[in-house]
């Protein structure tokens, strides 16, 4: 993953916990770097290894650590600088789902050796979609809800996630029933 995902992740501890827990995590999940390099790629573990230190010293579970990451991750993008992106990408909350794919692909123009999920919406009615997320990284599913919270709260309205499951015979691909007002 690239700086910006680990200088996101600390900036959600230190802003919820402190510089003290961030120094703790960060020994715990074995992390060297004083920086993270927003645009550098780093190892997806080191990621993956800041929550589980995090899990285990917050005595939080890891899904709801990266649900509430999600809803930060939103906040975080548009502190630092990717809210005209944002606003590029869609309206409406619906309209910004159905563009993610288009919005990653512009992404990565930037960020060369990105690999970016991919994003598939079904309009049920109105106001209920089913939204496939689809990924090469494992156990991201809970961080994705708490994206789509996030994005409810930038769009400033209600959204209810409910988690289908994982697609059958898919790896990393999970769906999640979206209701929105």
């Amino acid at each position: 993953m690239y700086g910006l995902v680990n200088k996101a992740a600390q900036d959600f501890v230190i802003e919820g916990h402190g510089e003290e827990t961030w120094r703790i995590i960060k020994k715990k999940a074995g992390v060297g770097e004083e920086a993270f390099v927003s645009m550098q790629p780093y190892p997806d573990d080191i990621t993956y290894n800041i929550v589980g230190a995090a899990s285990e010293h917050l005595h939080m579970d890891a899904n709801d650590i990266l649900e509430a990451f999600g809803r930060y991750w939103i906040k975080f993008t548009m502190i630092e600088g990717y809210s005209k992106l944002l606003d590029l990408a869609g309206r409406t909350f619906p309209e910004f789902l159905n563009n993610l794919n288009n919005m990653h692909a512009h992404v990565a123009q930037s960020y060369t050796e990105l690999k970016p999920p991919s994003f598939f919406c079904e309009e049920i009615d109105s106001k209920t979609f089913k939204f496939e997320y689809h990924s090469h990284r494992p156990g991201l599913a809970t961080f994705v809800k708490g994206l789509l919270f996030g994005l409810g709260e930038h769009f400033n309205i209600e959204v209810e996630v409910n988690y289908i499951g994982n697609i059958e015979n898919k790896e990393n691909s999970h769906e999640y029933l979206v209701t929105y007002s």
